[in-house]
């Protein structure tokens, strides 16, 4: 048995790592990798033939493990796609968001002299990613799934995002039986909305993300604590406008039903919720779907309150009048858009017209990488330029890291704990940044653990 890490190597973006046997080929994720300059040329270059993958497995479906699945069918991959069923439809949703966001980049490209686009064509386009939907097949939690008379596979809740596994693989070679889990994305105890990780079964090897290695979450508040202060201050106490850029699939509904919770309880009036982001109503729609999957106290809240997802002070907006139409809502009110980073989306719409007004407050609720406007705005620039205008920044700036989907160092460590040192032979630290990595790899090691931080396209002999 071979393992190679063809991405999120060292790295976080691009997870894709290639499980071989003597006759069969795994592809475990297929994301996108964000970090080099010439992304779409690097994406579109596979280290393998698409054609030689018999099999590809899908831990969940964010675009930095699915984002480049659509490539890999246009190039000439022909199996089937095994996940979760929420992971199915999440990634369907995300993969049709994907191609609108390479044409939108194509769209904003000066044309040249003939009139033809000089930037770089879309990685895939729409048909593709319905080629790529229809190979899904989707398996359940905690069931063991026969691929063939050699290897069998069992997907084991992780948190993080509705439908997220780990991939664990039983495989049988020259009578030998071996056992081999990816993590794929680890989430965090009591979040809102999601199932707690559950525990892996004891196995050989061990894949691991490593995200928030070396990193602690920070916050001693929960989640409506800091939600009900946060809202107070910006919307009560000084009649203003909490603006809160997040991501459509996951923040989103996290941040809804906590809302629905205060409101319910009466920690707050019940002020104007809109969420901005017709993605977010369709993703919403796929959580009520699965509902089964969703935590044991967001299915006690349905029975006992109704819709966690829903309640009376609060819209969705689908068209672009409704949208613009937010300006002239002259009340204190909270507003959910994205992008989460503020780079794109509707939020900059409400960005623009409320970043130098005293009376609103932004609170971000996830991560935002160097370089983009969130970051600009949280690192304290006093001022932003967007739509070729300078801006003044006199809004309230906040940060939480409370709906962080990872894990953090101790969660990581504790899950890597599960496993018996005498069992597992060797875990492979991924996705994550090297300094990430290498807190994570000292951490383990003093536990008496093998660890090795993988290198990418190292072939690496599971015995």
């Amino acid at each position: 048995m071979k393992l190679t890490i063809w991405g999120a190597a060292r790295q976080v973006t691009g997870s894709m790592h290639l499980l071989e046997t003597e006759n069969y080929s795994i592809l475990i994720d297929c994301g996108l990798d964000y970090e080099k300059d010439t992304w779409v040329e690097e994406n579109e270059q596979f280290p393998f033939s698409p054609s030689e993958i018999d099999l590809v497995i899908l831990t969940h479906a964010h675009i930095d493990h699915s984002g480049n699945l659509p490539t890999l069918v246009r190039l000439g991959f022909e199996g089937q796609i095994l996940c979760t069923a929420p992971t199915a439809d999440l990634t369907e949703l995300l993969l049709l968001d994907s191609v609108n966001i390479f044409l939108s980049r194509q769209r904003k490209t000066r044309k040249g002299k003939r009139g033809f686009s000089t930037g770089p064509k879309p990685l895939y386009l729409q048909k593709h990613v319905m080629e790529t939907v229809d190979r899904f097949v989707t398996i359940a939690f905690n069931k063991p799934f026969r691929i063939n008379g050699q290897i069998s596979l069992t997907f084991i809740p992780v948190g993080h995002l509705l439908g997220a596994a780990a991939a664990v693989f039983t495989i049988e070679e020259n009578g030998v039986k071996k056992t081999i889990a990816f993590s794929g994305d680890i989430g965090r105890k009591n979040y809102p909305v999601l199932q707690d990780p559950e525990p892996l079964p004891e196995v050989d090897y061990l894949i691991c993300e490593s995200t928030y290695g070396g990193r602690l979450h920070k916050s001693t508040q929960s989640v409506e604590e800091l939600l009900t202060e946060t809202v107070n201050e910006a919307c009560v106490k000084s009649p203003g406008r909490l603006i809160i850029p997040a991501f459509s699939v996951g923040r989103t509904q996290a941040l809804v039903y906590s809302l629905n919770k205060i409101f319910s309880k009466g920690l707050l009036p019940r002020i104007k919720v809109f969420v901005d982001s017709p993605m977010a109503t369709y993703a919403t729609d796929i959580f009520r779907k699965h509902h089964q999957l969703v935590n044991q106290e967001a299915q006690e809240f349905y029975r006992s309150s109704g819709d966690e997802f829903e309640f009376e002070n609060l819209d969705y907006i689908q068209d672009m009048n409704a949208s613009k139409a937010i300006s002239n809502y002259y009340e204190p009110c909270i507003i959910i858009s994205s992008a989460g980073m503020l780079e794109g989306g509707r939020i900059q719409d409400h960005l623009y017209y409320n970043i130098s007004n005293y009376y609103c407050t932004i609170l971000f609720i996830g991560y935002c990488a160097k370089g983009t406007l969130g970051h600009r705005l949280l690192r304290g620039d006093p001022v932003i330029n967007l739509r070729h205008r300078e801006l003044s920044v006199f809004a309230t700036i906040r940060q939480t890291d409370l709906f962080s989907g990872h894990g953090d160092h101790k969660d990581l460590v504790n899950f890597v704990k599960q496993q018996p040192q005498e069992k597992l032979k060797k875990v492979f630290l991924v996705h994550g940044e090297i300094n990430s990595m290498e807190s994570l790899c000292t951490s383990l090691i003093e536990e008496n653990y093998q660890v090795e931080i993988a290198k990418k396209g190292i072939t690496y002999q599971l015995d």
